[in-house]
C-alpha cells in the first residue's frame, strides 16, 4: 500500500504538537513553528512504537560499531539515493539536534573569531556564535533583490577584518533557497582565500521542492580540509522531539580531534532518536515522495492565494522546505505577524526574529491541509483592512 500524507485532525494537532497548536489559544490558527500537521510515516512511528515496547528508553550507545544497520550506514545510503552524494558511514557521528551540532563544530574547530551568520537566519542560531564565546558579524541579503543570494564581496570582506567561519544554512531557511553548485564553488573560493571555516546545516536538504536541487556544500571539490555539515531527519519526518542530528565530518584528523572531546561536549542525543532516524533514511522514500508531492501543490496553493488575497505580497520563490519568507512591507505594518495574530487570529513568526530590525517580513508556514492553508491566507489578509 502506497504511504500517503495523512493530515492531522485539529484535536489530534493540539495532543501531538505541543508547541506549534497546543501553546496558542482555541481560537488561534497557527502557521509558524516549523512542525508538520501530518501524521508521522507508520513506518517510523512503528519502529519507535516497537523500541518503546522494548523499553528502550535510557542512554544511547556511545561505542557501538558502524555494523551495516547503523545510524551512520543509513545515512550514507540515503545521502546516495537522494543526493547522489558520496557520504562514508565514517564521517557520521550523532548529536543531539543540528543547533547543538553546529555549536560543538564552532567550539571544537573554529578559531576565537567572528562567525559571519547570513541574515534573515534561523532564529534559533542567532547568538549561537555568542554562546561559544564569539562575535556573530551579520551578512544581511537586500531585501529587495530578486533573488536571495549570499554576497560574495561582503562575505570576502568580513573574513578580511577578522572572521573565520561561516555559519551556512543549505538549503536556507527562511529564505527557501537551495544553492547551486555555481553559488557554493563562489563561497568556497572567497573562504579558502580567507583561511577560513564552514559549519553547514543541511537539515532542509530532504525537502528541496521539483525545480530545484540540494548540493551539499560537502560535494563541493576542496571543502573538505575546512568544513563540517549538520543533517537530520527530524524536519522532513516530523520527529524533532526524538532529538537526534548527524555531524558529517569528512576529515579523519577532525574526527578523532571531536572524538577526544569530552562528553559532555555533546549533549547526549536520544536511542529513539537513532531508531526514528534509521527507519527514515531507510525506509522512508515512499512516504517522503509523497510529502514532497504535497508540499509541492501547497507551495502553488500558497502563491495563487496571495495573489488574489494579498496582491501586494511578495514571496520569495520557494525551491526548499515548507517556510515562506513573505514580505508584506507594502502593507504598512511594522511586525504584521502581530496584526494578523490580532485581527486574524493567525499566528505566522515575525521577520523580526529572523532579522532583527527588519520590518514587514513573516515566515509562514505551509505544511498543513489545503483547506487549513486557505483559512491561514484569508485570515493573514486581515492586515490589509483599513483600521476604523
Amino acid at each position: 500500500m502506497t504511504r500517503q500524507i495523512v493530515d492531522l485532525t485539529d484535536e489530534q494537532a493540539r495532543r501531538s504538537l505541543v508547541l506549534k497548536w497546543g501553546s496558542v489559544p482555541a481560537d488561534v490558527l497557527p502557521a509558524w513553528v516549523a512542525e508538520m500537521d501530518y501524521q508521522v510515516d507508520p513506518v517510523v512511528m512503528s519502529a519507535v512504537r516497537q523500541a518503546l515496547e522494548d523499553g528502550v528508553t535510557g542512554y544511547p550507545d556511545f561505542d557501538s560499531d558502524l555494523g551495516p544497520n547503523h545510524l551512520s550506514h543509513a545515512y550514507a545510503g540515503f545521502a546516495q539515493r537522494h543526493f547522489d552524494q558520496l557520504v562514508e558511514p565514517a564521517w557520521v557521528l550523532p548529536v543531539s539536534d543540528v543547533t547543538m551540532g553546529a555549536r560543538v563544530l564552532i567550539d571544537v574547530f573554529s578559531e576565537r573569531a567572528p562567525v559571519v551568520f547570513p541574515t534573515p537566519g534561523y532564529n534559533a542560531q542567532h547568538g549561537l556564535a555568542q554562546v561559544t564565546g564569539r562575535e556573530q558579524w551579520d551578512l544581511p541579503i537586500d531585501p529587495d533583490a530578486a533573488r536571495a543570494e549570499i554576497d560574495l564581496d561582503h562575505l570576502d570582506a568580513l573574513l578580511s577584518k577578522g572572521a573565520r567561519t561561516l555559519l551556512l544554512t543549505q538549503p536556507h531557511n527562511p529564505w527557501g533557497r537551495a544553492f547551486t553548485r555555481f553559488e557554493l564553488e563562489g563561497i568556497r573560493d572567497v573562504v579558502l582565500r580567507r583561511g577560513a571555516r564552514v559549519v553547514s546545516d543541511e537539515i532542509h536538504a530532504p525537502l528541496v521542492l521539483p525545480g530545484a536541487t540540494h548540493v551539499s556544500y560537502l560535494d563541493i571539490e576542496g571543502t573538505h580540509d575546512h568544513a563540517c555539515a549538520v543533517v537530520a531527519a527530524s524536519k522532513a519526518f516530523n520527529t524533532a522531539g526524538l532529538r537526534c542530528a548527524q555531524m558529517i565530518v569528512p576529515r579523519a584528523a577532525d574526527r578523532t580531534k571531536l572524538l577526544a572531546e569530552p562528553l559532555s561536549r555533546n549533549d547526549s542525543w536520544s536511542p529513539l532518536g537513532v531508531i526514528a532516524a534509521v527507519a527514515a533514511y531507510s525506509q522512508g522514500d515512499e512516504w517522503l515522495a509523497s510529502l514532497i508531492e504535497r508540499l509541492d501543490a501547497q507551495r502553488s496553493l500558497f502563491a495563487a492565494l496571495l495573489s488574489t488575497q494579498l496582491p501586494l505580497a511578495r514571496m520569495r520563490p520557494l525551491e526548499a522546505s515548507y517556510l515562506a519568507w513573505v514580505d508584506l512591507r507594502a502593507y504598512g505594518h511594522e511586525d504584521p505577524s502581530a496584526v494578523a495574530l490580532e485581527r486574524g487570529r493567525v499566528k505566522v513568526s515575525t521577520g523580526q526574529s529572523y532579522a532583527p530590525g527588519l520590518p514587514g517580513h513573516v515566515r509562514v508556514n505551509i505544511a498543513t491541509s489545503p483547506s487549513r492553508l486557505t483559512e491561514v491566507v484569508r485570515r493573514l489578509a486581515t492586515i490589509a483592512e483599513v483600521s476604523p
